[in-house]
């Protein structure tokens, strides 16, 4: 089993998004030395909680404080760019970083209405569009457009030739077809929504056509994961993530809250049945019934990759929880 890192650089009460910044530098170099495979960035905008708004800057900088790690988006919201630029981008990376980049790609609006039109200069292009964008990104990528594509005489530069892999995030079975005819790789993101992982996956799988992209199909499962020495203190540092899902959830402020903050105000039913339907996208206890879980896991979904989130208030509990999980699966 092959473990990667997704991180969102969530903000904990008390820290200031320049020292968020330095924490996912700290957790990259971490991971690296623990034998993670990837370290991916997210891409949020308009929030008060979430650090990371720019994954080209973040990949950039992370790649350059790591050695070997493959560094990549999780994912670039492709609706609100040009195809063009951000093939340019992932170019230049690939130039800088051979072999470690990872580009991938998400069909997100990147935030309210408002958001969105401020990320596109108010040109606003149909969420729609986006197998056409890819299709457009990997020929821009790869120097693949087809012969009548009003673009073809556009060059995307830095002229390299080990271009990027190409991904593709999604929910269901459709982007998981998606990804598949286009010979792309599938991130299914567990964290966000489990409910049709196992039908995407299959699709996925059952329908993949090697591409200029990728000779034969990877997929990464996406989730959350909080792993500690026993399962009462996994649960306290759950809590945190816990709160922070719910408050997300309802459109509030999306800092971590530290336990003692939360256990001031008791949860009401409704609230602790969002959080109970929450759990089904995270892992949560000891490193053995994490790996138990996770090998379940990955017999259900037919993937050799899980990528982790760990978004609890405390950092040296976090690297902790991706410590022990490394210990036990390599």
């Amino acid at each position: 089993m092959r473990l990667s890192v997704l991180d969102q650089a969530p903000i904990s009460k008390g820290d200031s998004p320049e020292q968020t910044l330095q924490h996912t530098l700290e957790l990259a170099q971490w991971t690296e030395k623990l034998g993670y495979h990837r370290y991916w960035v997210a891409e949020h905008h308009n929030s008060n909680g979430l650090a990371s708004s720019s994954p080209e800057i973040m990949m950039t900088r992370i790649a350059s404080v790591t050695d070997q790690i493959r560094v990549g988006s999780g994912g670039i919201l492709l609706p609100q760019y040009s195809p063009y630029k951000i093939a340019e981008n992932a170019k230049t990376l690939a130039a800088f970083f051979p072999n470690r980049i990872d580009i991938g790609v998400g069909s997100s609006p990147g935030g309210s209405p408002l958001t969105r039109s401020a990320l596109t200069d108010n040109q606003n292009k149909s969420l729609h569009d986006f197998p056409r964008q890819v299709a457009d990104l990997q020929g821009f990528l790869h120097n693949s457009l087809p012969r009548d594509h009003a673009f073809r005489l556009v060059k995307a530069g830095p002229r390299i030739e080990n271009v990027p892999p190409l991904w593709m995030l999604g929910l269901s079975e459709r982007s998981a077809r998606n990804a598949a005819d286009m010979g792309l790789g599938f991130v299914f993101g567990h964290f966000i929504n489990p409910k049709h992982g196992r039908e995407a996956l299959k699709t996925y799988h059952e329908h993949f056509s090697p591409s200029v992209s990728m000779k034969a199909a990877q997929s990464i499962v996406c989730i959350f994961v909080v792993c500690a020495e026993t399962e009462e203190e996994a649960e306290e540092l759950a809590l945190t993530q816990d709160k922070w899902l719910l408050n997300v959830g309802k459109g509030l402020g999306t800092k971590v809250l530290p336990k003692d903050d939360i256990r001031k105000h008791a949860f009401n039913d409704e609230e602790l049945t969002i959080i109970k339907q929450n759990r089904n996208r995270c892992i949560i206890g000891t490193p053995k019934i994490v790996k138990e879980q996770l090998t379940n896991l990955q017999d259900v979904y037919q993937t050799d990759e899980f990528m982790i989130i760990t978004n609890i208030f405390d950092f040296e509990a976090k690297k902790k929880s991706y410590r022990l999980l490394a210990e036990t699966i390599f």
